[in-house]
């Protein structure tokens, strides 16, 4: 099936699903942004909370509604979605878009760069990484909105991993791209498995940990009930929350609801890192009640060891293509001269 075609069915389903959704028709804008999260993961329930704040703030002008992953297209497909309007905007991880070019990989997750958010939204605020990912996005007709970021992801494990060490022949799951082969390198056995059947692996000891989401999250879900030795804070992955839609619509808009759309998105970023990490304070609380439970926090020195083999692997991807390059040349040297390297 051509890519025409699919766009045209993939279509005919957004209309299908407005149609039942019922959005508002009174505002001037009505618009559908996709995420890349489940219907009531704290990540979804915040992007939702922007949502309603986008309304208020336009005074009811523009009307957002959020939908789960793979609501309208599969989570890889959301840039080209939007660009071709079947989608309005999404909020998600960029990370999934490497297929089309690597430098998605190293924006979305330059993984082992980052120990808080805010390292992040530094970066892409002041360092560059603003204008460099608006670039990487235009060509598919999509405008960049602003970056949001969240906490360190955890890490479950039903063995005690205590330094880099103890990563050897450790199967794990682990997303394919940047982050597979960089536990590689670190000594790990890397799984390629889906989310959704993460919880299942580790009961059955398929494998014996896994790169998943953050603390609170884990921890609902059960993953530390059976994966006793859960690695917090998070030492690997931090990854970055695209917000962005259609470039024809936003051309389009009046320069007042352009100002609203930017601000909310900052706004957006601040609550959404302190929710999660509220919610992970309350969740590594529950964790420690259990005594089955031991919550390990790998030491400055086991992070920069980490961090060591990660910046080999980024050096490899920088070769990829010029844009990666530049992505390398520019985020190094925010690091560097910040001490953060």
């Amino acid at each position: 099936m051509s890519f025409k075609s699919k766009l045209a069915g993939l279509a005919a389903i957004a209309v299908s699903v407005l149609a039942m959704s019922g959005s508002v028709m009174a505002a001037d804008y009505n618009w559908t942004f996709q995420t890349s999260e489940t219907a009531g993961e704290p990540g979804f329930v915040n992007k939702q909370k922007w949502a309603t704040s986008v309304g208020v703030l336009s005074g009811g002008r523009i009307a957002i509604e959020i939908l789960p992953i793979g609501s309208v297209v599969p989570h890889t497909d959301t840039l080209d979605a939007v660009g071709a309007g079947i989608l309005q905007g999404h909020l998600t991880d960029p990370s999934y878009f490497s297929g089309k070019d690597p430098a998605f990989a190293m924006m979305g997750n330059l993984v082992g760069a980052w120990s808080d958010p805010f390292e992040l939204l530094g970066f892409m605020e002041s360092g560059g990484g603003n204008e460099l990912y608006a670039e990487l996005v235009e060509p598919y007709g999509v405008h960049f909105i602003g970056a949001a970021a969240t906490e360190p992801e955890a890490f479950v494990s039903r063995v005690p991993i205590r330094t880099v060490a103890d990563l050897k022949g450790v199967k794990l799951r682990a997303p394919e791209g940047m982050v597979f082969e960089i536990f590689s390198k670190a000594g790990a056995a890397p799984v390629s498995l889906p989310g959704s059947e993460i919880f299942s692996a580790l009961d059955k000891g398929v494998v014996d940990a896994a790169d998943n989401t953050v603390f609170a999250t884990n921890q609902a879900l059960g993953m530390n009930d059976i994966a006793h030795y859960p690695l917090y804070p998070g030492f690997h992955s931090l990854p970055m929350i695209d917000i962005s839609m259609n470039k024809e619509i936003w051309n389009g808009l009046p320069e007042d609801l352009k100002a609203i759309l930017s601000a909310s998105v900052k706004q957006f970023s601040f609550n959404h890192i302190y929710s999660v990490r509220q919610l992970d304070a309350a969740a590594v609380a529950l964790a420690k009640a259990n005594p089955e439970i031991e919550i390990i926090n790998w030491s400055g020195d086991e992070r920069t060891k980490f961090r060591r083999i990660a910046q080999q692997e980024w050096q490899n991807w920088a070769s990829r293509s010029e844009m990666t390059q530049r992505y390398y040349d520019t985020v190094t040297a925010y690091l560097s001269g910040r001490n953060l390297l």
